[in-house]
């Protein structure tokens, strides 16, 4: 077993052992623990160390290990620490509540995942505490129309049974479902009719998620369905069926699509190091004098290449590495050697071109791309 998968091992066990004593604890030593539950509940532990796991490996890979430390180290830079946490308290309800980023790009996109983001956020909130046994239920002792949630074990709000917020409480599933079918509806007509996305997609990737949320979601309803007006007329199968389809997706959540979920707040560092970087000194190209990138990326990204085994040294040459070149440069660098070789000239003696101008790229289009700005000090001087 490598250092690496051992530590991952060691991080998995601590996770799971951690929800396993939240579950003992918060159900009052199992007290309010669901004994018909126990199959969620060890699908949701097998879930917790798997990515704990994974997430474990994906930190100690040279890019992202060192994209992990810099984040924290440039956020809790003295000069930057207020404005870093300012930007946090505006990014988070931006990037990850509203999704800008995703509106950005496409309005339908936007909206499909903000519909099964929310949807599934609230059924999350819903169903673990009480599977877990954090959150349950019980009847006034006086009133038996009026009920008192407990979390924890302890006593909270009580409020009416047949009340609109005792409705709205005891459907929020119901709710929740609407919402991630909706969204899944909106999903699906976008991999059918989006031709970009059709050549892209995999099943295993962009259909199967789809598919084990509507799974879920439409069993879900059904029970609801079958108690509130059928009599509960099948509600036995629908019951098994809606749990091989939770159960399956738990077991699945780590390794599949849905392991972005929790890969995604890692972004956060990386803009905060974007940020840092513009505001210090940028890295200028050795070709063209052209400021192209930040200093700190390119040292860093010359780093994490030489760890993962890519020589991109260009040795008896001013340039001394290619990372030092603006992209703008590259790509006319490719057309130069290509001129060269033609000519008979080998590798060896290629000429760089120091000192030469930034070459224009002849696409207006290029800064039109959605990353806007990124887009324009890529494809263009």
């Amino acid at each position: 077993m490598s250092k690496e998968t051992l530590k991952a091992a060691i991080w998995g066990s601590l996770t799971t052992l951690l929800v396993a004593g939240l579950i003992v604890v918060g159900s009052r030593n199992l007290a309010h623990f669901d004994a018909a539950l126990v199959g969620y509940t060890f699908a949701v532990l097998f879930a917790t160390f798997a990515i704990a796991y994974r997430y474990s490996m994906w930190l100690q890979r040279p890019p992202t290990a060192l994209y992990w430390k810099r984040g924290w180290q440039v956020f809790f830079r003295p000069k930057y620490l207020a404005g870093n946490i300012a930007h946090w308290f505006a990014r988070v309800p931006a990037e990850f509540g509203a999704n800008l980023f995703i509106l950005r790009r496409d309005r339908f996109r936007w909206a499909a995942h903000m519909l099964i983001m929310w949807g599934c956020i609230v059924a999350v909130g819903i169903t673990f505490p009480l599977v877990f046994g954090w959150v349950h239920f019980e009847t006034l002792p006086n009133d038996l129309n009026w009920y008192r949630a407990y979390l924890f074990g302890f006593p909270t709000f009580a409020f009416p049974i047949h009340s609109l917020f005792g409705f709205l409480i005891f459907h929020g599933l119901v709710w929740a479902s609407i919402l991630v079918t909706a969204g899944v509806m909106l999903a699906m007509r976008r991999r059918m009719r989006d031709h970009g996305a059709a050549v892209l997609q995999q099943f295993g990737e962009d259909f199967l998620p789809l598919i084990l949320l509507f799974a879920i979601s439409v069993t879900g309803l059904m029970l609801t369905a079958s108690y509130s007006w059928m009599k509960g007329y099948g509600y036995d199968f629908l019951a098994i069926l809606h749990a091989i389809t939770v159960i399956f997706t738990l077991l699945w959540l780590p390794f599949g699509k849905f392991f972005h979920i929790f890969q995604r707040p890692a972004q956060l560092g990386v803009s905060f190091y974007k940020d840092v970087g513009q505001r210090e000194a940028a890295a200028e190209c050795r070709r063209c004098g052209a400021p192209f990138t930040s200093l700190l990326h390119a040292e860093d990204l010359i780093k994490v290449e030489r760890q993962l085994g890519y020589d991109y040294e260009i040795r008896n040459s001013p340039v001394e590495h290619y990372q030092w070149i603006c992209p703008p440069c590259r790509r006319a660098l490719v057309a130069l050697a290509q001129g060269q070789l033609w000519q008979g000239v080998s590798a060896a003696g290629f000429d760089f071109g120091v000192a030469m101008p930034t070459p224009i790229i002849g696409n207006p289009g290029m800064n039109q791309g959605p990353l806007g700005e990124e887009d324009r000090n890529n494809f263009h001087p």
